[in-house]
């Protein structure tokens, strides 16, 4: 997963203080979530999964598929 994380933010040629500042933590605090240093909350794991357009399956490690999930309309 904090691999995952890494890779998502490199690929849209981010740096961890702009993905700090979308999450509102300081740059060290979003460090230590792509070392696995400090667990990722919940609520910090669906935005990351929002800014990324996927899925937290995906974020998880229990897919491979990055595209993000069909919202289905009750």
């Amino acid at each position: 997963m904090y691999q995952r994380i890494r890779d998502l933010r490199e690929a849209r040629d981010l740096l961890q203080k702009d993905v700090a500042a979308y999450l509102k933590c300081t740059q060290v605090c979003y460090s230590n979530y792509e070392t696995g240093k400090r667990d990722i909350p919940t609520e910090v794991l669906i935005q990351l999964a929002g800014l990324y357009h996927t899925s937290t399956d995906y974020i998880l490690g229990l897919t491979d598929d990055s595209a993000p999930p069909i919202t289905r309309k009750a």
